[in-house]
């Protein structure tokens, strides 16, 4: 074993009795959400039937049709579009927006910016004639952030001069190292807010988030949550797809812009995904857990090795990632090339940074995933521009997801720690 390959050896299991106590709280929240899947899974008395999917049009999909019923039991609302027709997180988002959203309305970000992938959808950049929401004459203002937490007193003024028609909450930080993720309770309040001054939806973007808490944002007011299926609740065995959770009435808006007014969710063949999409929701807690364990680990080894940790270690976690500012673009290639490096698929490449659709800066990325960009998996990402800070999210297992750690940290101390 080389001499850097022990330094990373040791400073993880130190990491690990430090953790002992936060790790015991991940397990935790995953045994309660664990029963609340379960305790639906019964209650709609899933069977080998609900797992063999439909063709064609998909009328009658009784495996696709329960398997929604059982998200919105378990988030906690009234209803659920999952899709494995829901290409991506961003999509899925889209879907939400352009559901709720017509021509002369105001959506209102309280987060700030939304992550880069939206740009194009609100109409913030692209080609003109794409069809972003701008096109449609949606209007997009934004309130940043005030001291890490939702400015709610500049919400409230905003919302006392009208047509603002959907809140949006970015929970997780995207490619903002220094924001943090927002817990349920914040959201609640926001929720109680708006809805005590006006009709507008309150809408999560609820990516990296599901199953970190015992409850959802939907659970908390939020009229609709949206996700991606190859991240958390996925369970690592989803190879595609998308929800979007909520009240009844936004859901139904939502699926007419999926498919089509008037035909909306009844539509949709479910194929072979079902046996994936249900088996991965019954693993998502317990894979979200060992993600947290991942992300937590991460944070005390570059913690105590100087580099800035966003949460540190002992900080609560609303979502699985995990932002170290590593200070150039040198030491995020080499972090995530050692990542790349352990992990289960494509080892031996070697990520570099390239134009990424979507998004304004060159992008590296190390995703060696079974399931292609599901970052539930091990996976690591990182726009090169200052302060040159990487992402990192997921670990199926936190046993596989340790050695990608280990391997990060001796590609970053190669080039020189900060203590």
């Amino acid at each position: 074993m080389s001499t850097d390959r022990k330094s990373a050896v040791l400073r993880a299991e130190r990491a690990e009795a430090a953790l002992t106590g936060v790790f015991a709280g991940f397990d935790r929240t995953a045994r309660v959400c664990a029963e609340k899947i379960m305790a639906a899974f019964s209650e709609f008395r899933v069977s080998d039937a609900h797992l063999h999917g439909t063709t064609g049009y998909g009328y009658d999909d009784r495996g696709r049709d329960t398997l929604e019923q059982i998200y919105a039991r378990v988030f906690g609302c009234e209803a659920a579009l999952v899709r494995q027709q829901i290409t991506c997180g961003t999509h899925a988002i889209a879907i939400g927006l352009f559901g709720l959203l017509r021509p002369g309305d105001v959506l209102l970000s309280v987060t700030g910016k939304p992550y880069d992938t939206l740009d194009e959808v609100i109409g913030l950049s692209g080609e003109p004639g794409n069809g972003s929401l701008a096109e449609y004459g949606v209007e997009y203002e934004q309130i940043d952030m005030k001291d890490g937490k939702i400015d709610l007193d500049a919400v409230s003024a905003r919302l006392g001069r009208g047509a603002v028609k959907v809140v949006f909450v970015q929970r997780s930080k995207g490619y903002d190292a220094d924001r943090r993720t927002l817990s349920v309770a914040e959201i609640g309040r926001l929720c109680e807010l708006v809805h005590s001054h006006s009709g507008a939806y309150v809408v999560v973007d609820n990516c990296y988030g599901e199953f970190t808490e015992e409850t959802e944002p939907v659970g908390a007011g939020a009229d609709l949550q949206i996700g991606s299926l190859i991240k958390n609740p996925g369970g690592g065995l989803c190879r595609t797809g998308g929800y979007l959770a909520g009240t009844k009435k936004a859901v139904q808006l939502c699926s007419y812009r999926f498919t089509c007014p008037g035909i909306g969710a009844e539509v949709g063949a479910s194929l072979d995904e079902n046996r994936a999409m249900y088996q991965g929701l019954f693993f998502a807690p317990t894979v979200v857990a060992a993600a947290l364990k991942c992300a937590a680990l991460a944070a005390y080894m570059f913690g105590e090795a100087g580099y800035k940790t966003v949460p540190s270690w002992d900080e609560p976690r609303y979502d699985i990632i995990q932002a170290v500012d590593l200070g150039s673009a040198e030491k995020i290639c080499a972090f995530c090339r050692g990542i790349q490096s352990g992990s289960p698929v494509d080892s031996y490449v070697t990520p570099e940074p390239w134009d990424m659709p979507g998004y304004g800066d060159k992008v590296v990325m190390a995703a060696g995933t079974f399931t292609s960009g599901a970052s539930i998996e091990l996976s690591a990402d990182a726009p090169i521009r200052p302060p040159y800070t990487v992402y990192f999210q997921g670990g199926l297992t936190y046993e596989t997801g340790r050695l990608g750690i280990i391997a990060a940290y001796e590609r970053v101390a190669d080039i020189g720690e900060n203590d």
